[in-house]
């Protein structure tokens, strides 16, 4: 008999575990009583819709569906789509809210969802002390004289939510909220008194900061994807705490990608947002980051789970570009001919700054600032036994001589690609010079040493200058001190 209740027990469990599955969430949000509530969630900077369920009468929708949800910072968003309020999902996913447009934090209600119920008393205690500090600055605004103990309280209300987080986190170190509070956390760097020699040093503190930056953070988390804040730390810590040298964002991006490979969701996030950052970096030189990532991470496979083919071909085709033009690289020879049809290779200049530039006398652009790229050329650069490289991509032979006599743009060597050359490096599947120094739009610039090495690209023709500058000054400091 005690068997037969045993499997009784256990059938009951069973069929108990399979009605757990998937979501099912029952929202009561008053005073709509018609139209749809839509479910979405955050991810990364961005908010995203998942699910729409029509309301009835008496202000009810139900969300549900077979599959479980990831866990994240959700949103039950207002039928005309211009308001939320927000909910955990994670563990529970069967259960019920109710709230009021009126005072959304003030009248929301969680059934069957600890989670939430701690997730709303956060709420209220964030949203009552953040009051009282909105208040302080208001009268710290208008009666500046007593800035000191007005500023005393807002510090002592910011310590008190500080600790409460803290105290949060020890009482509950799975939940969601520690997740998150971990990353709203900022590294406290010890008092001077602990710095190397007793007295404040900036490197030591910087070094700390940023050696803590994640402390508490988990990069096999996959919820932290769905939340608000991961995102912005993220890119602060790329933007603003790394120092900006490809090899120190390259070290970072590796780490914290083989931290995240066994989490399919969070490898994702992060490889996708690194490579969006860095495929068209904001700075000179930082097209390397991707060109690692290309080389650690997409060329072996390792994100093929989730790439589909316009994304792929998107990657591959860029690192392609990039890579053979990276900075310190030996920049690629380019078999040209001049005006008159004589080979003039690149590696036939000799000279210890090669300018190359890569133009088209139709392009408008290229009208403006080729005359003054020449102007520094004449009165600056030739002096110092600079040479101008200049490719003509487009715009034909005619149109080409005639800029070039009209702007007298004497002393380059200008050259063009014959077609045959160029249909012969494509029947042979060559990469064309194109591909090879990154040039879809024009002018584009390049500077190379006297080795061919390529010390900077992309670059104004006023920050070229600028650059050139700076090494002639630092070459004559150092003759002198030598």
């Amino acid at each position: 008999m005690k068997n037969g209740i045993l499997i009784i027990v256990l059938l009951f469990a069973t069929v108990g575990t399979f009605a757990q599955d998937g979501y099912k969430i029952k929202v009561t949000l008053k005073p709509f009583s018609s139209g749809y509530l839509y479910l979405g969630h955050h991810f990364g900077g961005k908010q995203y819709i998942i699910d729409s369920v029509a309301i009835n009468q008496k202000s009810e929708a139900v969300f549900s569906g077979k599959e479980k949800l990831f866990g994240g910072v959700y949103m039950v968003i207002f039928p005309k789509k211009n308001g939320w309020f927000e909910m955990l999902i994670d563990r529970q996913q069967h259960f019920e809210v109710s709230t009021d447009t009126t005072d959304i934090i003030g009248r929301t209600q969680f059934v069957h969802s600890p989670d939430n119920q701690l997730f709303q008393e956060y709420q209220i205690i964030a949203q009552t002390k953040g009051k009282s500090i909105a208040a302080l600055q208001q009268q710290l605004k208008n009666n500046p004289s007593d800035a000191a103990g007005i500023q005393s309280k807002i510090t002592l209300l910011n310590a008190e939510m500080l600790q409460y987080r803290e105290q949060f986190i020890k009482a509950h170190p799975s939940h969601l909220l520690t997740a998150i509070f971990h990353l709203l956390q900022e590294p406290k760097v010890p008092e001077a008194a602990s710095h190397p020699g007793g007295k404040y040093d900036s490197a030591f503190a910087y070094q700390y900061y940023k050696q803590h930056y994640w402390d508490g953070v988990s990069f096999t988390d996959d919820r932290l994807v769905r939340t608000p804040v991961f995102e912005p730390k993220l890119q602060r810590y790329f933007n603003n705490v790394l120092q900006q040298q490809p090899d120190t964002l390259i070290k970072a991006a590796n780490k914290m990608l083989d931290a995240a490979l066994s989490n399919k969701e969070m490898f994702k996030f992060l490889l996708s947002t690194l490579t969006e950052k860095y495929i068209n970096p904001k700075y000179m030189g930082q097209d390397a980051v991707f060109v690692n990532l290309f080389e650690r991470y997409y060329a072996p496979g390792k994100a093929d789970y989730w790439l589909n083919d316009k994304y792929r071909k998107t990657v591959f085709d860029r690192a392609y570009s990039v890579m053979a033009n990276l900075i310190g690289e030996k920049a690629a020879d380019m078999n040209m001919v001049d005006s008159a049809g004589k080979p003039t290779p690149l590696y036939g200049i000799k000279a210890p700054y090669i300018v190359i530039c890569f133009w088209d006398p139709t392009c408008g652009h290229c009208q403006k600032e080729i005359p003054q790229l020449d102007s520094l050329f004449q009165h600056r650069w030739k002096q110092k036994g600079v040479q101008i490289y200049g490719v003509m991509t487009d715009g034909g032979k005619p149109a080409w001589l005639n800029f070039i006599r009209e702007h007298r743009l004497k002393g380059w060597s200008h050259v063009y690609q014959l077609p045959e050359v160029r249909d012969a490096e494509y029947a042979s599947n060559k990469p064309g010079y194109k591909q090879l120094y990154d040039v879809y739009q024009t002018p584009v610039l390049y500077l190379l040493d006297k080795d061919k090495n390529i010390i900077a690209k992309k670059l104004s023709h006023e920050q070229l200058d600028e650059l050139l500058q700076n090494k002639w000054k630092t070459s004559t400091k150092i003759t002198r001190e030598n």
